[in-house]
């Protein structure tokens, strides 16, 4: 779309999201894996749902957060992928501001939605090797509904303010984002007056919302590491040890990627191709939600007796 004049607003302009600057010619070989990634990501999760609500058995404060887990999944490969394999497929990098806008605000509303989860799960952990005779006590139906909900409401407040960070700048005709999708800093780096609110607000966001989950997260770990280790029986700790392995798995798959990004743009930006950085952000956004349902059901004996109960039984029905 041609821009009238010099200076305009957001409101004003369509965007035009690019895919993967320099790799425009492997586009369609990028969009192997992403789109198998983000098929296995939203079936896998989906499956897992069904297993968690379907088996009274599994009705357990972990299994409720998994599915949480699980529905933030879904959401982060949905809010991008689509767009992004229309780019990689079509070449529609078009956009209006709306859903410009509106993708940037769920990308990072659900990011944080899903630390804050990552975090109630390491609750969970901490009370069931720590308290284990007041677990169900202290993790009720009411509370874990009351965390999620909780975990929904931090997000929101956090990333809503994004919104208006965007909206009250203003631009001077650049209206192509290098990236596959719409995010706070891509759209703002696209601005002709000063973006340091919008730096000084993400660092502010990283550090107590992520930054935060992740200190609370290595603490309660290492209460968990003084009790573990406080158990005579090596059998014991062993078999302490094995419920957290899966949700470590997680956590280092979540934070990994999200914080070599995070410090490789504001240190290594100049070292590192922009095309490696642009990979890296397409993957995150599949790879963690396609490899969380596979983890659990390799690591968890429950899960996968569940669903090999199902697998029987539509196979007799066939």
């Amino acid at each position: 779309m041609t821009i009238s004049s010099n200076h305009t607003s957001l409101r004003d302009i369509w965007h035009t999201v690019i895919g993967t600057p320099g790799l425009e010619d492997v586009h369609t070989w990028i969009s192997i894996p992403i789109c198998s990634m983000y098929i296995v990501a939203v079936v896998g999760n989906i499956c897992l749902l069904f297993l968690i609500f379907t088996e009274c058995s599994l009705h357990e404060p972990m299994y409720l957060f998994l599915s949480m887990l699980a529905l933030a999944g879904i959401f982060l490969s949905t809010v991008t992928t689509p767009k992004m394999l229309a780019i990689f497929w079509f070449q529609d990098g078009g956009i209006s501001v709306g859903c410009c806008v509106s993708q940037m605000f769920f990308l990072h509303f659900i990011f944080v939605a899903e630390s804050a989860i990552l975090l109630a799960m390491a609750f969970d952990r901490y009370v069931a090797i720590c308290y284990p005779l007041r677990y169900t006590t202290i993790l009720t139906p009411s509370v874990i509904g009351k965390m999620g909900i909780a975990s929904v409401i931090r997000s929101f407040f956090i990333c809503f303010p994004l919104v208006f960070l965007v909206y009250r700048l203003t631009f001077c005709g650049r209206n192509i984002i290098h990236h596959s999708y719409c995010e706070h800093m891509g759209i703002a780096r696209l601005a002709c007056d000063s973006i340091k609110v919008n730096i000084y607000y993400g660092v502010i966001v990283a550090l107590f919302s992520t930054c935060l989950d992740v200190v609370l997260i290595i603490i309660s770990y290492a209460l968990i590491l003084r009790t573990v280790f406080r158990i005579p029986s090596q059998d014991a700790r062993l078999k302490a040890l094995g419920t957290c392995g899966s949700h470590v798995c997680v956590i280092l798959l979540f934070y990994t990627p999200a914080f070599f990004s995070f410090f490789a743009h504001r240190f290594g930006g100049h070292n590192i191709p922009l095309h490696v950085h642009i990979l890296l952000a397409n993957l995150y956004v599949v790879v963690p939600p396609a490899l969380n349902p596979i983890i659990y059901g390799v690591k968890t004996k429950q899960i996968q007796e569940k669903f090999m109960q199902v697998f029987s039984m539509s196979k007799k029905l066939c």
